[in-house]
């Protein structure tokens, strides 16, 4: 089944995690195809300074005030953006939270809230928004997944096992929505330049895990720009490709897991045999990369 065409002049956007980062940058993009955007966003302040940017670029965005982890807030804020706009057509499921250190001191609750807002936060969003989609003869669902999400990637145990979740949630509702004309784009980006260090969390020797997980987010043969990156995905998103994986070393690494999985885990063994042993005690409690920097 072939995707019609679609252009996002008028359409209705709602972008989770729109107040910074690639959200923000999706969120520009979009405006620029003069789509109308609702912002996903816990921070107020952040969502104030992302709406006056975009409002700057001649966009006239809806801010939203979210916590999604919570799915009543979730209801609430589709049920405004859908208020306030009359419709719903593509919904972005950027939000992510990166918590990087040695498994020795991940706990479950760390899993569980990835899982919350890698899995559970799209679950709950995409389930409140197909009703509306169908209203209007069908919609756009693009689900940001993640390297982590094909690869396992060490020191990032519980942000790999929720991106999994969602890259299979993803690929498995295509088929099943796409009859009804709703198309959805799983996408897996590799390191990305948007500046995730600063919000990521550090655990375990927190200075050198930080120093590291900078160091490889500006390498430029194996990042991508955040605006090329949205560029990008709403491309994919037009057209309603199945999957976007970018850059070409993402792409490179997951071709190698597939074809050689045993030569592959040993290059990830001896990857993590550079990577930080766990700390002392003091290690278990996280700390964002701005206080590190």
């Amino acid at each position: 089944m072939f995707a019609s065409r679609f252009s996002f002049d008028g359409k209705i956007i709602l972008i989770t995690g729109g107040s910074r980062g690639l959200g923000l940058a999706l969120a520009r993009e979009a405006c620029a195809r003069r789509a109308r955007v609702a912002l996903l966003a816990r921070d107020p302040n952040e969502l104030a300074r992302a709406c006056d940017d975009l409002r700057r670029r001649g966009g006239d965005p809806l801010p939203v005030e979210c916590d999604l982890l919570k799915p009543t807030q979730i209801k609430q804020a589709v049920e405004k953006i859908v208020d306030h706009f009359g419709a719903l057509d593509v919904v972005i499921n950027n939000a992510g939270i990166i918590e990087v250190g040695p498994l020795a001191h991940m706990k479950p609750a760390d899993f569980e809230k990835a899982i919350m807002l890698h899995f559970w936060a799209p679950y709950h969003i995409i389930g409140e928004a197909i009703p509306h989609f169908r209203r209007r003869g069908g919609g756009r669902i693009v689900n940001i997944s993640s390297i982590g999400g094909k690869i396992a990637v060490p020191h990032m145990a519980p942000y790999t096992a929720s991106k999994f979740c969602l890259a299979g949630f993803s690929d498995a509702i295509r088929a099943e929505l796409a009859r009804e004309n709703i198309y959805v784009t799983t996408v897996t980006p590799g390191m990305m330049r948007t500046g995730s260090h600063s919000f990521a969390k550090f655990k375990g020797d927190r200075a050198a895990e930080y120093k590291r997980f900078t160091a490889a987010s500006r390498l430029p043969f194996a990042s991508i720009s955040a605006e090329r990156a949205a560029r990008k995905i709403l491309a994919a998103c037009a057209s309603g490709r199945s999957a976007l994986v970018m850059p070409v070393s993402a792409r490179i690494m997951i071709v190698t897991n597939a074809l050689f999985p045993n030569l592959f885990g040993r290059m990830m063994k001896v990857a993590n045999a550079c990577l930080p042993p766990p700390g002392g005690p003091g290690g278990d409690e996280p700390r964002p990369g701005s206080e590190i920097r």
